[in-house]
C-alpha cells in the first residue's frame, strides 16, 4: 500500500488553532476563503487509512457484523416492506453533466413478435426481452470507495491510478459489497424535524451537528456503531411535485462539512440522503468548491454514500409508527470494477 506523505495532526488545521485541537462543528468557523485548509484539515483528523489492514476493500462497512445484523433483524415486528429507490426511467433527473444520462430501456423482443410467431420457438410459446442502458449514478446509488479521490489518493491511501484504470476499479470496487449492506438504519427526518409545516428544507440549507443530534433526541433514536442513517431533507419531495428542474447538480439543502467529524465519531456503517449530492449545494464557500465533504468522507474515512433515495413512504410510515429504526437492506449490484452501483433499498419495519 502507498500512503500518501503525512503533513501531521495539526499541519492544515489553519491559524489559531490550538495543537491537537479537532475542526470546529460551528460552520460559523468555517474559512469561506479557502476550501484546501479546511478540507485538509477534516482529511487529516479524521483519517482512517490503515484501520481495517493495508488491504481493507469496504472502509466503514466493516463496522457491520454478524451480530448487528442480527438486532437488526429483530426489528422487523409488522413484516412491512418499503422500497426506497426511485424510477429508473428516461423520465428522471440526469442532464448530461459528466455525461450522466437518465436511463434507456429498450426492448428487444416483444409480445408483438411473440403474435406473429416471427420468434422461432416451438409449439407456440413465445417470450420477451429488454436491455437498459443507463450511467450507475444516474439515479437510487451507491458511491463506492472508487468513487473520489483526494489529491490523487484513494481510499486507505493507494495512489488513485494504481486503483481505478480503463479497466475498472482494480481494489475497491463495488462487488466487495455485494452481501455487507444489510444493517439497521435509522431514518432522520431533518424535512419534518426543522421545517414541520412544508417538512422540507430550503434549498442551500447546511446540515449541521447540532440538526443532527437534536432530530435523533426528537425521535428517540440512538447513533450507534454500524448504523445505516437515511437523512430526508424533503428535497425529492419538492422535484417530484414541482418536476426535477436543477435536482441533479443544482442548489440543494444538505450535510454541511463541519459534520465530518460526526459522521466519523458515530462509527456509521453508510449514509444516504434524498439528494442528489449528499452534502449541501452550493457548497459553503465563497470561492470554488466542489463537494468537500465527499474529498473527506470517501478517500479518507471510508465512508459509503447513498444519494437520490425516496425516503417519503418510508418517513410517513415511521412517523405513523413513531418508530425511526429498521431492518435495511440495500446491496449494491456486484458489477466488477464498479465505482458505484444502483440499488432498489428496502427497509422492512
Amino acid at each position: 500500500m502507498t500512503l500518501r506523505p503525512a503533513q501531521g495532526p495539526d499541519a492544515a488545521r489553519g491559524p489559531g488553532a490550538a495543537p491537537g485541537a479537532l475542526p470546529s462543528e460551528d460552520p460559523a468557523d468555517l474559512d469561506r476563503q479557502n476550501p484546501e485548509t479546511e478540507i485538509a484539515a477534516r482529511a487529516e483528523a479524521f483519517r482512517n487509512w490503515g484501520r481495517w489492514g493495508e488491504d481493507d476493500v469496504l472502509g466503514t462497512l466493516n463496522f457491520i457484523d454478524t451480530d448487528k445484523r442480527r438486532r437488526a433483524a429483530a426489528l422487523v415486528r409488522d413484516g412491512v416492506s418499503i422500497s426506497l429507490s426511485q424510477r429508473f426511467d428516461t423520465d428522471g433527473p440526469q442532464k448530461g453533466w459528466r455525461r450522466r444520462t437518465n436511463p434507456v430501456h429498450t426492448m428487444t423482443d416483444t409480445g408483438t413478435d411473440a403474435e406473429r410467431g416471427n420468434q422461432g420457438f416451438p409449439h407456440g410459446i413465445g417470450g420477451a426481452d429488454d436491455v437498459i442502458a443507463m450511467p450507475l449514478q444516474c439515479s437510487t446509488q451507491w458511491d463506492g470507495l472508487g468513487h473520489i479521490f483526494d489529491h490523487g489518493y484513494a481510499w486507505n491511501g493507494r495512489r488513485a491510478g494504481d486503483v481505478v484504470t480503463s479497466d475498472g476499479d482494480l481494489v475497491t470496487g463495488i462487488e466487495h459489497a455485494a452481501d455487507v449492506i444489510v444493517s439497521r438504519g435509522v431514518l432522520l427526518d431533518l424535512g419534518r424535524h426543522l421545517a414541520p409545516d412544508t417538512r422540507e428544507l430550503a434549498d442551500g440549507y447546511a446540515i449541521t451537528v447540532g440538526d443532527l443530534e437534536a432530530c435523533a433526541d426528537a425521535e428517540g433514536v440512538e447513533i450507534e456503531r454500524g448504523d445505516i442513517v437515511l437523512v430526508r431533507t424533503g428535497h425529492y419531495t419538492r422535484a417530484h411535485r414541482e418536476g426535477w428542474g436543477d435536482y441533479a447538480g443544482g442548489p440543494a439543502p444538505g450535510l454541511s462539512l463541519t459534520t465530518a467529524g460526526w459522521l466519523h465519531r458515530t462509527e456509521i456503517a453508510a449514509i444516504a440522503t434524498d439528494t442528489w449530492g449528499f452534502e449541501v449545494r452550493p457548497n459553503e464557500f465563497d470561492v470554488p468548491a466542489f463537494q468537500p465533504l465527499h474529498q473527506v468522507v470517501i478517500p479518507n474515512m471510508g465512508l459509503t454514500i447513498g444519494e437520490m433515495w425516496n425516503l417519503d413512504a418510508l418517513a410517513s410510515h415511521c412517523a405513523a409508527a413513531g418508530r425511526w429504526q429498521f431492518l435495511l437492506s440495500a446491496p449494491p449490484l456486484p458489477i466488477t470494477g464498479a465505482v458505484g452501483s444502483p440499488v432498489n433499498p428496502v427497509a422492512l419495519l
